[in-house]
C-alpha cells in the first residue's frame, strides 16, 4: 500500500512507509530531524538514537537537499501544533542521490531561478501557485458544466487570423501556411449554433514581443459562447463565472494563499453586481489623471489600473470605441460607432481579465468589416456561412488563466503563473 503525507491524519499510531525528497535537515544533539516532502505535502522526520536503526542515522549524514528517500516510521500527533502530524523514523534508505543541487536556501536572482525553473519548482512557494493553478482550472471545468455547457475545444491551426495578423504565430502546414491559434473564439460561435452553450479551453498564442509583467507568448484561456445572449447577459455570465472561481478558490486553498501572504481581504468583496462604466466615463475618468490620454483611444496598462483603482470590485467597461475593436465585434445600433463589447479590469491594478462582447449576426455589415480590415474573404467563408443560414444573436467573451492565477495569488509577474512559461526572449528550459 502506497502512503502520503497528505493522508497521514488517518494513520496516526501506525507504521508507515513514505517516498519523497529530502527538504531540509538539521541535527540537534541525539536527534536528527528530516523535513521530506512527496509532492502532498511536508513532514517531519524524527531521528532518535535509540529509537530508530543505528544503520539510519548512518544514512541520514549522506543526505543532501532534494535527496529521494524511502523513510518507515510511526505516525504521530505534533506535541504543540493541532492538525499537524511527524513521522517517529525508524529506517532511511536513499533511492536517488542529489549532490550539488542548485537552488539553495540563500536568495537567488530572477534569471537564475527561470533558468532552473525546471526545479525551482520544488520549492514551497511554487507548490502553492500551482495548487491555486489547479483549483482555478477545476472551478472553471465545473461552473461551466454545472451550467449546461458543452466543452467543445477549438483547433490550434488555424488558417486565418482572429484578431488581426500581427500577432500570429505562422507555420508550415504541410504545403500551405497555418498559424497558431490566438483564440478559439471564431470557431466557438461555430459550436454554439450547433449545441447553444458552449466552451473552449487550451493554449493559444500571441507573437507580441512584449515583456511586461502581464504578458505571456503562450497562456491558456477559457472562451465560452453564447446563442442568443446579448452584451447585457455576456456580462451577467462573466459576473458570475469569476465571482465562482474567486471564491471557490479562497474557501479551498487558503492555506497556499496564507503561505503566499496573499490579504485575502482583497479578494472576499468579489460577489454579487460588478460596477459598470460606460467607456465615455472610464475615458473621463482616465483624463483627469492622465491628461495625455486621448478619448477615442483604447486604455493601455496605466489607464486601466486608473479605473479599476476607484473599486473595491472588478469593473465591467462597455461600449469602446468601434474603431479600436475587433472586426467581428457589433455596433450598437442605438449607439452608432461604440461597439457591444465589454471588458472586465480585475482589482489591485492586475488589469483586463476578461474581453468579450456581442458578435456582429447581419452578415452584410460582417462582409463589409472584412474587407476594412484588409482581411481575405475567403478565408472567412466558412464564418460567414454562420449568418448565411439562420443567424442569430450572440456573445461570448475570453478569460486568461494566468492573469487570473496571477490576480488571485496576489503575484507580481505572470511568470510564476504556468509550470514552463514561454515569454519573449526565453524558451529554456
Amino acid at each position: 500500500m502506497r502512503y502520503y503525507i497528505s493522508d497521514l491524519a488517518q494513520y496516526v499510531g501506525q507504521k508507515v512507509e513514505l517516498k519523497g525528497w529530502a527538504y531540509q535537515t538539521r541535527s540537534s544533539g541525539k536527534v536528527k530531524f528530516l523535513e521530506l516532502r512527496d509532492g502532498t505535502g511536508i513532514v517531519p522526520c524524527i531521528f532518535f538514537r535509540g529509537e530508530c536503526a543505528d544503520e539510519a542515522l548512518t544514512t541520514f549524514e549522506q543526505l543532501t537537499q532534494e535527496t529521494s528517500v524511502k523513510v518507515v516510521g510511526t505516525v504521530r500527533k505534533h506535541p504543540k501544533h493541532e492538525g499537524v502530524f511527524e513521522i517517529g523514523a525508524e529506517t532511511l534508505e536513499i533511492i536517488g542521490q542529489s549532490p550539488d543541487y542548485p537552488i539553495t536556501p540563500k536568495d537567488h536572482g530572477t534569471d537564475f531561478l527561470m533558468e532552473n525553473r525546471h526545479l525551482w519548482l520544488r520549492s514551497k512557494r511554487q507548490h502553492a501557485i500551482l495548487r491555486v493553478r489547479a483549483e482555478i482550472i477545476g472551478a472553471i471545468r465545473d461552473f461551466f458544466d454545472g451550467r449546461g455547457f458543452t466543452l467543445t475545444d477549438a483547433p490550434i491551426f488555424t488558417p486565418s487570423a482572429c484578431e488581426g495578423t500581427s500577432n500570429l504565430f505562422e507555420t508550415q502546414f504541410f504545403d500551405e501556411k497555418m498559424y497558431l491559434s490566438q483564440s478559439g473564439q471564431l470557431y466557438m460561435e461555430a459550436t454554439a449554433a450547433a449545441l447553444g452553450k458552449v466552451y473552449c479551453f487550451g493554449p493559444t498564442f500571441r507573437a507580441e514581443k512584449s515583456k511586461t509583467r502581464r504578458h505571456l507568448i503562450e497562456f491558456w484561456m477559457v472562451e465560452p459562447e453564447v446563442a442568443f445572449n446579448d452584451m447585457y447577459d455576456n456580462m451577467e455570465l462573466a459576473e458570475q463565472f469569476v465571482e465562482y472561481i474567486v471564491q471557490r478558490t479562497i474557501k479551498n486553498r487558503a492555506t497556499e494563499l496564507k503561505a503566499l501572504e496573499r490579504d485575502i481581504s482583497k479578494l472576499e468583496p468579489i460577489k454579487g453586481a460588478f460596477p459598470r462604466l460606460h467607456y465615455r466615463e472610464a475615458a473621463e475618468m482616465v483624463k483627469k489623471e492622465n491628461p495625455d490620454f486621448i478619448i477615442g483611444d483604447d486604455f493601455g496598462a496605466p489607464d486601466e489600473t486608473i479605473i479599476s483603482s476607484k473599486f473595491e470590485k472588478p469593473v465591467f467597461v462597455h461600449h469602446y470605441p468601434a474603431a479600436v475593436k475587433a472586426f467581428y465585434m457589433k455596433e450598437d445600433p442605438k449607439e452608432p460607432g461604440y461597439a457591444m463589447g465589454c471588458d472586465l479590469l480585475a482589482t489591485e491594478g492586475y488589469g483586463e481579465m476578461i474581453g468579450g462582447g456581442q458578435r456582429e449576426d447581419n452578415l452584410e455589415i460582417l462582409e463589409r468589416k472584412i474587407r476594412e480590415h484588409n482581411l481575405r474573404d475567403e478565408d472567412f467563408k466558412w464564418y460567414n456561412d454562420l449568418r448565411r443560414y439562420g443567424s442569430f444573436p450572440h456573445s461570448g467573451f475570453g478569460l486568461g488563466l494566468e492573469r487570473t492565477v496571477a490576480w488571485i495569488c496576489g503575484l507580481p509577474h505572470i511568470r510564476e503563473t504556468i509550470p514552463f512559461p514561454r515569454l519573449y526572449g526565453r524558451s529554456y528550459p
